[in-house]
């Protein structure tokens, strides 16, 4: 296969300078190395979910017919394939579960909803889950590496996000009053989720282990429950399918 010549250090697509048949020359370069970090990620995604969360890269490079050397060429080292991975599967999980909080007709089943989605997500491969949660080693500590940083700051930005959407339907189910709930209850309602949920995860399957469906509701339960005592008066315009006394 015949790659397009990489530009000269230095160059820029947008350099006054710069002829337009540089600038052709470096933006199919650039989409070059964007297709090929993609696929990476796609081949490694399907080694760990084959393999395991603690494949090595040579098997995971073998998988994708290609060497050690070229995953370090675009992620640097496992921990920034890590990242990379973590980065796409965050951002899946977090079109999942605003989906199936939109689609919800009350706080309740918004809630049970966003669980369930995040559980359907981990459970689909658990593999490739525990490979992109894992808290990278030194993450947030002065001088870490790069691709610890960008774990981090993807998963700040997944639970951010998921924790906007779970304070979203709380504020119409909570009276009013209870800002210092609407601060701290989300992120405590994140760190039940996904304790739980792993332990769920990892649990071998034996009659006494929940289904998906009603570890969701478990959690959801759990999770209602500890507010139903600052929930603002039931209103005829609020969906009876779950209303706590």
């Amino acid at each position: 296969m015949n790659f397009p010549t990489p530009p000269p250090e230095g160059a820029a697509a947008h350099d006054v300078g710069a002829s337009p048949a540089v600038d052709g020359r470096a933006a199919r370069w650039a989409n070059h190395r964007e297709e090929r970090r993609a696929e990476l990620i796609r081949s490694a995604r399907k080694a760990i979910h084959r393999l395991g969360a603690d494949v090595p890269m040579e098997d995971i490079a073998a998988a994708a017919s290609t060497s050690k050397s070229v995953f370090y060429r675009y992620f640097r080292d496992k921990s920034g394939l890590a990242a990379a991975m973590g980065e796409l599967v965050l951002s899946q999980m977090q079109e999942r579960i605003a989906q199936a909080a939109a689609s919800a007709e009350s706080p309740y089943e918004g809630l049970r909803a966003m669980v369930r989605a995040y559980l359907a997500m981990a459970v689909r491969s658990p593999n490739v889950y525990e490979f992109v949660t894992r808290v990278p080693a030194g993450a947030g500590a002065a001088g870490t590496n790069a691709a610890a940083q960008e774990a981090g700051a993807a998963f700040g930005t997944f639970f951010d996000a998921v924790g906007a959407m779970i304070e979203a339907p709380m504020r119409r189910h909570l009276a009013p009053g209870t800002q210092a709930t609407l601060d701290y209850w989300p992120p405590a309602a994140i760190g039940l989720v996904r304790a739980a949920g792993e332990r769920w995860l990892t649990a071998p399957d034996s009659p006494a282990k929940p289904s998906l469906e009603d570890m969701a509701g478990m959690i959801a339960d759990w999770l209602f429950a500890g507010i139903a005592a600052q929930a603002a008066p039931p209103s005829p315009a609020l969906s009876p399918a779950k209303e706590l006394s």
